[in-house]
């Protein structure tokens, strides 16, 4: 297709084919209502129980932050995320290194899904070590990975269809099991602070922040939406409320259904939690379904975050931040293997890492992401770059300075309540990106290189552009 002002052809650029459904579909399908049991027993043993509190901080705590992510997207509606928000916002070096914390994400998170398969795998085949189903799923991924080979939508949306039907069915089993029990936590009991106080309801709630993540998955289909500027805020809002919406809901449920003295329970009890509340019911049946349906989902995702931190890798050694044998393809199937063994590698780690311990370094990597998103509001409505600053009005004040200063004040606040442990592999984490940087920049002489998230994103010279040259199909009437 050709510029029919200076008949030079137009850039390739993505379809705008998603409306609002299909967008918060998709955010809701990235959150998936059965991640409820990836920290179950984690959540509510720190809790003592209150699991469901620990869900309602989390959620008020993330519609803050949505709502900022929704004031980005209006202003740079591309890919990219908290990385491109934040280097907008804050240069180069802030999202080098707000991406480098995304990316301690981006490397957990197929691990976690690993570890989770052989965990509940193990529990309905006891005699094969967990270690057994973690390496096969490990190996399995890698090789799809190099072969090229992801899940389609459809496949996606499959398994989201199931594990909604087996939300409704738990959550039926879970009350008929509360009316005809001894009925000994009441209805609003799950909901209260208990013994810990609102201390351990904030070491919980920081640990939910890995279930939210679905925050980028909506704002990175920015240049796919029909009508981005208003309909990629309206998704991430509305999957926030619907996902958390099923959280609590589930949570909720099986607190009444089944309320153990968490303390007393061992690491297996805890780690396979969801085994543990269905085996409760006294269906055998159910059980086997809920881990066949929960295993399908981890393997989906932790193939999809494979693939993607891998090819977030590959951008990395394209662009010179890391070692260029990172951005070499396979001469057959054209994927970054020397990225994807790398990662694998990484993931090697889930043999012996304890489950807690990568949920916390999942979060550790969220909430760093969502403060800077919120700071970056701030930044970006009230104190432009070029003190290019417009009138402050009342309502652009608490929209764009009030709103988000809560956001970072709750993110903030749940991501100091996490372990002194997760801080200190964050914070070597932090600085290893920052020698990365001097080595980079010479000593931080030079600017520092842009690192990619999505091969869509535009340079800075374009998301301009985007504004003035190519205006939006949304903004055109």
């Amino acid at each position: 297709m050709s510029d029919p002002i200076n008949g030079a052809a137009e850039p390739p650029r993505l379809k705008r084919a998603l409306g609002l459904t299909g967008l918060t579909l998709f955010g809701v399908t990235y959150m998936t209502v059965i991640t409820v049991f990836t920290t179950y027993g984690i959540v509510n043993q720190v809790t003592d129980g209150h699991l469901p509190a620990a869900y309602i901080v989390a959620v008020v705590t993330m519609l803050f932050t949505a709502a900022s992510y929704a004031a980005m997207v209006r202003r740079y509606p591309v890919a990219g995320s908290a990385y491109t928000y934040t280097q907008q916002s804050f240069g180069g070096t802030a999202g080098f290194l707000t991406g480098w914390v995304m990316l301690l994400d981006y490397l957990f998170i197929p691990m976690i899904n690993f570890m989770l398969i052989g965990i509940y795998l193990n529990t309905q085949f006891p005699a094969i070590p967990v270690w057994v189903f973690t390496l096969v799923a490990l190996l399995l991924v890698l090789l799809f990975n190099v072969l090229g080979i992801t899940l389609v939508n459809k496949a996606n949306f499959v398994i989201i269809g199931l594990s909604v039907v087996l939300v409704i069915v738990f959550v039926v089993l879970a009350f008929k099991q509360y009316l005809g029990g001894d009925r000994s936590v009441s209805l609003i009991e799950p909901f209260t602070f208990g013994e810990g106080g609102i201390g351990a309801i904030a070491s919980g709630a920081a640990i939910l922040a890995l279930s939210f993540l679905g925050f980028d998955a909506v704002s990175t289909l920015s240049e796919e939406a029909k009508q981005p500027r208003r309909d990629i805020p309206r998704a991430i809002i509305l999957a926030t409320l619907v996902g958390g919406f099923f959280f609590i809901l589930v949570s909720w449920t099986g607190a009444l259904a089944f309320s153990p003295d968490w303390a007393t329970l061992d690491d297996a009890q805890i780690e396979a939690a969801g085994t543990t509340v269905m085996d409760s019911f006294g269906a055998s049946w159910f059980t086997a379904l809920f881990v066949a349906i929960y295993v399908a989902g981890a393997f989906g995702s932790g193939m999809t975050g494979q693939v993607s931190v891998s090819r977030i890798l590959y951008a990395m050694g394209r662009d010179g931040m890391l070692p260029k044998p990172l951005s070499r393809l396979h001469r057959r199937f054209g994927t970054p293997v020397v990225a994807a063994c790398i990662v694998s590698v990484f993931a090697l780690s889930a043999l012996f890492l304890p489950l807690d311990v990568v949920a916390f370094m999942i979060s550790f990597g969220a909430l760093a992401a969502f403060a800077m998103v919120n700071l970056s509001v701030i930044r970006t409505y009230l104190f432009p770059k070029g003190g290019r600053r417009e009138p402050a009005t009342a309502g652009k004040v608490i929209r764009y300075g009030v709103v988000p200063l809560i956001g970072f004040g709750l993110t903030f606040w749940l991501w100091t309540s996490l372990q002194p442990l997760t801080w200190l592999v964050g914070a070597i984490w932090i600085v290893v990106g920052l020698v990365i940087i001097a080595i980079v920049t010479g000593g931080f002489r030079r600017p520092v290189p842009k690192m990619d998230f999505s091969e869509a994103e535009p340079t800075t010279e374009q998301i301009d552009q985007l504004g003035e040259e190519y205006p939006l199909e949304g903004d055109r009437a």
